[in-house]
């Protein structure tokens, strides 16, 4: 099942603070960018979060689960009404993403 658009919206809405929130639809689904920063994807309308060392620091007790088969484990946020938690979570996630060097294909 793929994601509603209206869903999509609404959580990059709820994610406004947290920085400039972008969604690029891929393979049926979407990512979400903020401040060009690829963090998240929403798959079936739920919202999964890349999972972090900091991440997991100030978030211990967040579920984790697959975006889909086959995918390593993100955060499973599931009260995408809770806009402060979010937000946290995004910053965390994002300023831990850029200070880790990309990695370099081979060539």
């Amino acid at each position: 099942m793929a994601s509603h658009p209206d869903f999509v919206n609404y959580v990059a809405e709820q994610l406004r603070d947290a920085g400039a929130i972008r969604s690029r639809k891929m393979f049926g689904e979407y990512g979400l960018y903020c401040d060009d920063v690829f963090f998240a994807v929403i798959c079936d309308d739920q919202l999964f979060v890349k999972v972090t060392p900091q991440g997991e620091a100030a978030f211990p007790h967040l579920p984790k689960a697959p975006p889909y088969e086959g995918a390593k484990d993100s955060f499973l946020v599931e009260d995408v009404e809770d806009r402060e938690q979010m937000t946290k979570l995004t910053r965390i996630t994002c300023d831990a993403l850029r200070s880790t060097p990309s990695k370099k294909r081979r060539k």
